[in-house]
């Protein structure tokens, strides 16, 4: 959690900085995103973030420069490699995620492993997602066809610049989930422990063939929705001390304290690690290159249309003369 709180503020700097063009914050959210991440089992599960997903990848074990390509806009969906990391490409479109874990997820269904264990997708989305069409749909389908999968939503308060009460009728993602009689839990997101324990309930429910779960982590978005984004213009820094609750570092932090499992050392050291970490994924972002632009002939279309095949044609022609 250290260490993807210091990535996260690091990435801001970065795009002030002009490394990257832009970033998504999740200041605050590290418990939500560390502790349903650590849960995934990479061996047979598949996870389907959104772009805020930065702390689920570093719990899985994704490599961090790979991930980071993606906001430097070297490669859409990120360097990494899918299939490898069961981590999908990071997805854009606001609720696209939740299609395609729904999808990959009635896949398991239609081929169950000879074991007849199922693998289980876990997709994230926010409360403003949540209002989504394709959200209700994917909910709807998976119910129908008892598809294994988790519906993650981080409830962080916000939907970009309007308030949860604004925007979800009824104040709680996790009611909707009745509708579509699917199973639902709502936690406190901050406690990394709770969260933890929650996604691998889910999954065990999932995976024994029960049909969907769904899981509503409230925390809360202590910065900006992107680094293009001004949180002044609709909530005020006294609103988001007072609303953003206990910060799930520091309350973590206290438990190991209590529990004896750690002590002041231990917490230094994760620092100096953290640190040392960045340094490394700063390196390794700023040594990424270009991509040759031939690879959007190459990979966007299965079968290039004759007038593309011409442009590519009189594209690497004219670079060969640069």
């Amino acid at each position: 959690m250290v260490a993807v709180r210091h990535l996260d503020a690091s990435a801001i700097a970065w795009q002030r900085q002009g490394l990257i063009p832009g970033y998504a914050p999740e200041l605050g959210q590290e418990a939500a995103q560390v502790g349903s991440g650590y849960a995934v089992d990479t061996a047979r599960d598949f996870v389907f973030p959104t772009y805020r997903e930065m702390g689920v990848a570093r719990a899985m074990g994704v490599d961090m420069v790979a991930y980071m390509s993606t906001h430097k806009a070297t490669w859409h969906g990120g360097l990494y490699d899918p299939q490898e990391s069961r981590l999908a490409p990071i997805q854009a479109v606001v609720g696209g995620s939740v299609l395609h874990a729904v999808g990959w997820a009635h896949g398991q269904t239609l081929s169950r492993p000879a074991d007849g264990t199922l693998g289980v997708a876990m997709t994230y989305f926010g409360d403003g997602a949540s209002s989504q069409g394709d959200v209700h749909e994917a909910m709807n389908f998976a119910a129908v066809m008892k598809a294994p999968v988790v519906f993650f939503v981080q409830n962080n308060g916000w939907a970009i610049s309007v308030p949860t009460e604004r925007q979800v009728a009824g104040g709680s993602v996790a009611a909707r989930a009745a509708g579509y009689g699917i199973p639902a839990l709502r936690i406190d997101g901050n406690d990394v422990v709770a969260v933890v324990e929650a996604t691998r309930r889910a999954f065990a429910h999932c995976r024994a063939g029960n049909g969907p779960a769904l899981i509503e982590a409230m925390t809360y978005r202590r910065g900006p929705h992107s680094t293009s984004d001004d949180p002044g213009r609709y909530r005020s820094l006294n609103e988001e001390r007072d609303d953003a609750g206990e910060d799930p570092l520091e309350r973590f932090r206290r438990r190991l304290l209590a529990d004896g499992v750690a002590d002041e050392a231990f917490f230094a050291e994760a620092l100096a690690a953290a640190k040392s970490e960045e340094e490394e994924i700063r390196a390794g972002v700023q040594a990424l290159g270009s991509r040759p632009g031939s690879e959007m002939f190459d990979l966007v279309f299965q079968e290039t249309t004759p007038a593309l095949q011409a442009q590519a044609a009189n594209w690497r022609e004219e670079s060969e003369h640069v």
